[in-house]
């Protein structure tokens, strides 16, 4: 006697459980998480701060004169402290600052940053200091478009449009007078700065909560 016929397999396609693709894009939303780097709202914050207090300084009559060694200067701190604020959000997320997306979020703005240093000491010593204000915000606001795309994807249309606003910001400087330069800077550095940290701030807080 025959045995019974072997079961007949099916040519349809087996549906995917919705719990296996929810999973999967679990896992692939975490990876792209972890190759995007995360700006805290705190160092928009801190750096918008010195960027006011730039300003004050520089329009005190006495200190006017030496404008470019106080954006010079409040540049360095602004840095420093944006360094150490981002230094600190990943150490709390159990990230080092200078491995993964970190060290190639630096390597995208120092490009830009790095000609606009050379630049600055070219212009000087050529006596066009009235070209600096436009000059920093167009490659500042270039180095951070140009960092955009490494961020984390909750900010990086935020992060994308404050760097189009340093750049046409930066355009429009050059066609200010001279005595506008110090509120050019504080507009740029001082209030972008602090208005998208505001708002950099309210995403990070949302996540936190919806996590």
């Amino acid at each position: 006697m025959d045995g019974p016929a072997p079961p007949m397999r099916s040519s349809a396609p087996v549906a995917i459980d919705s719990h296996a693709l929810g999973t999967l894009n679990y896992i692939r939303s975490s990876i792209e998480a972890a190759g995007a780097f995360a700006v805290p709202g705190t160092a928009g914050v801190a750096m918008g701060a010195v960027g006011l207090a730039a300003t004050g300084l520089a329009c005190v009559p006495a200190l006017s004169g030496h404008w470019i060694g106080i954006w010079l200067s409040a540049s360095i701190l602004a840095s420093g402290l944006g360094i150490v604020l981002i230094a600190r959000h990943r150490a709390g997320h159990g990230l080092t600052l200078y491995r993964g997306p970190a060290r190639r979020f630096v390597m995208c703005l120092c490009p830009a940053l790095l000609a606009g240093g050379v630049l600055t000491a070219v212009l000087w010593q050529a006596g066009e200091s009235r070209l600096l204000p436009g000059m920093w915000l167009l490659l500042y606001g270039s180095a951070v478009l140009s960092a955009t795309l490494l961020t984390a994807p909750a900010m990086m249309r935020l992060i994308g449009i404050m760097g189009a606003l340093f750049v046409l910001w930066g355009a429009v400087a050059f066609e200010l007078p001279l005595r506008w330069h110090n509120f050019v800077l504080g507009a740029g550095f001082g209030v972008l700065h602090l208005a998208f940290g505001l708002l950099i701030g309210r995403i990070d807080a949302r996540a936190r909560v919806h996590t």
